[in-house]
């Protein structure tokens, strides 16, 4: 509602400003008839407009823009309030809001900046139009004022216009000296709102340029990150830290596929540190899981409230993208860069800026996965080059060695001789057993799978070295990790860390021999693995406890197989061995 006023109380307006589609000489005769028919108060203020319009064109900030703008047109018309409300992405409401003249904290004590989607502000958003009132609770269209809100009665609304697009309306209120906004004050915030317009289109297309140099620099990060060798886990860390600085994110996290469905968060990058979220399930049932490895992107606008969004995670967040992490029609995983609750939505630049960093992490993630491939690729080949070596080369001439030897000892008439050529062929076929075992190990699979027998094996002997002031000696014949089943090796690992206490408790052994052999025949011809435990201890004393063996004993006969002792390796048979075997 337009205040009411006579013809005495404002002067006639003056005549207009060249319109849009004017050009060229026509508009600059049209602008110096105006200039010349401007009524002498506007004529007078006109040196304070054009200084205003270079202030308000003198950077390139958006945000700053908008704030020189907001207190360029108070301080033209004399309000005491200023403020500008940018429309949002989808035209229903308001995504930022900026003021002049009221306090940061005043500011706070009111709460909630308006959101355009109610009241006189939502009202000019669907009909931008020029609206002055002399008495703002008087319009039928004011909601009021929320609390702690200050007293505001005139008011003067202008659209601003970007090109053919309205960015948003500047909203002027509280004339200082009485009375309301006159004509002059309207003509002038027009002319001011065509200048910020201008300038805001020039602030907005820097700022889009800057934001797409970033979220680029961002990629090419991600991309030398990845190639440059950096582990699995090193790398997607690398593809959250970069999606949250990118994005203005409280966190991001990479999930991939979970082996129980859904989806697990495999890293993480968060504004307070690391978190408890690794390691969390999205199941399968969530809604958006279909989706996401559908390869389609979901966007959330609060994920405390989404009701598709089953975590608990997703209460401390609001607006939320989840990014397929897809190329060559592979989702690899998903991207999700969350911000806290009430923070600025995602706009629709910022979602295809973040969908194309997506594609290019899939795409550089899944060329770290092909180069990773190629080198694991290259050592597999040596090392298959290197256990034909060992197998063709060493253990012939070894096994040749050993011939020639005990050749030598049957000539040998010396039993000094004879003994230590002996030695020396058992010698040579312990290397030999060792050569083997190491022949084994090279044609394992790669380090980094989950941790074989073998593995398990070592990682027991080195554990029993602390205790035992030396590490016990050991031997793997045959394919250990391959032929032997997980609830057999679980079993032997319980067996060979029963034999290993018992000797560091009781038999005071300096020296232990584990030996692993998978090419074990069974008593009843079946193939099985064979775990021996060799010391040169003490042994076990007549009348001793014997739970210890009893209990490894049960172990081998709950799986068909059997467990048993006998003397030691130290001289004359000092010591004890354990030996543990059955079914693979």
């Amino acid at each position: 509602m337009q205040a009411p006023a006579s013809p005495e109380e404002l002067p006639a307006d003056p005549p207009p400003f060249p319109e849009r589609d004017v050009t060229g000489s026509a508009a600059a005769e049209q602008a110096a008839r105006s200039l010349q028919s401007l009524p002498e108060e506007l004529a007078a203020r006109l040196p304070q407009l054009l200084e205003a319009m270079v202030s308000v064109g003198s950077g390139l900030d958006l945000h700053t823009t908008l704030d020189r703008i907001a207190e360029t047109a108070a301080s033209l018309t004399g309000a005491k309030y200023a403020a500008i409300g940018v429309i949002n992405d989808k035209g229903d409401g308001l995504a930022d809001f900026v003021t002049y003249g009221i306090s940061r904290e005043h500011r706070e004590r009111i709460g909630a900046l308006p959101d355009g989607r109610s009241g006189l502000l939502g009202a000019l958003i669907k009909d931008p139009a020029t609206v002055r009132l002399d008495d703002l609770s008087k319009d039928p269209r004011s909601v009021g004022f929320p609390p702690n809100h200050p007293p505001m009665r005139t008011f003067l609304g202008v659209p601003i216009r970007v090109g053919n697009e309205v960015f948003g309306n500047l909203y002027l209120t509280e004339k200082q000296g009485g009375g309301g906004f006159g004509v002059y004050d309207l003509h002038m915030v027009k002319v001011l709102a065509t200048e910020a317009g201008i300038q805001i289109g020039n602030a907005r297309l820097y700022e889009a340029t800057r934001q797409r140099e970033r979220w680029i620099d961002g990629s090419v990060a991600v991309t030398t990150a990845l190639l440059s060798g950096a582990d699995a886990d090193e790398s997607l860390t690398v593809v959250a830290e970069q999606a949250r600085k990118l994005a203005a994110a409280s966190a991001a996290f990479v999930l991939l596929h979970a082996e129980e469905g859904g989806l697990e968060i495999v890293a993480e990058s968060t504004e307070s540190g690391p978190s408890s979220a690794l390691g969390m399930l999205v199941p399968p049932e969530s809604p958006v899981v279909d989706l996401l490895l559908g390869g389609e992107p979901v966007f959330v606008e609060d994920a405390a409230s989404d009701q598709r969004l089953i975590t608990e995670l997703a209460l401390s967040y609001g607006p939320t993208m989840f990014l397929p992490l897809e190329s060559g029609g592979r989702v690899l995983g998903v991207l999700a860069v969350p911000r806290v609750r009430g923070a600025q939505p995602y706009s629709e630049a910022e979602k295809t800026l973040a969908m194309q960093f997506a594609a290019q992490a899939a795409l550089a993630l899944m060329m770290a996965e092909a180069q990773r491939d190629r080198e694991r690729l290259a050592v597999f080949e040596d090392r298959d080059r290197i256990a034909r070596d060992l197998h063709d080369l060493v253990i012939q001439r070894l096994f040749a060695t050993g011939m020639m030897l005990e050749s030598a000892q049957r000539r040998s008439v010396v039993p000094e001789v004879q003994t230590g050529v002996g030695k020396a062929v058992d010698e040579l076929d312990v290397t030999i057993q060792e050569i083997r075992t190491a022949i084994f190990a090279l044609q394992q699979g790669p380090a980094e799978a989950p941790s074989g027998l073998r593995t398990r094996v070592l990682r027991e002997i080195n554990m029993a070295a602390v205790p035992l002031g030396f590490k016990p000696s050991h031997r793997f014949l045959g394919p250990v990790d391959t032929v032997v089943g997980e609830l057999t090796g679980k079993n032997l690992i319980a067996a060979l860390r029963e034999a290993l206490s018992n000797a560091f408790r009781h038999a005071q052994a300096g020296r232990i021999e584990v030996v692993v052999d998978a090419q074990a025949e069974l008593p009843d011809g079946r193939e099985g693995v064979r775990l021996t435990v060799a010391d040169d201890g003490v042994g076990i004393p007549e009348g001793g406890r014997r739970s210890g063996l009893k209990n490894l004993k049960r172990r081998a006969e709950s799986l068909g197989g059997d467990s048993w002792y006998g003397p030691g390796i130290g001289e004359d048979g000092a010591g004890t061995t354990v030996v543990w075997q059955a079914p693979h």
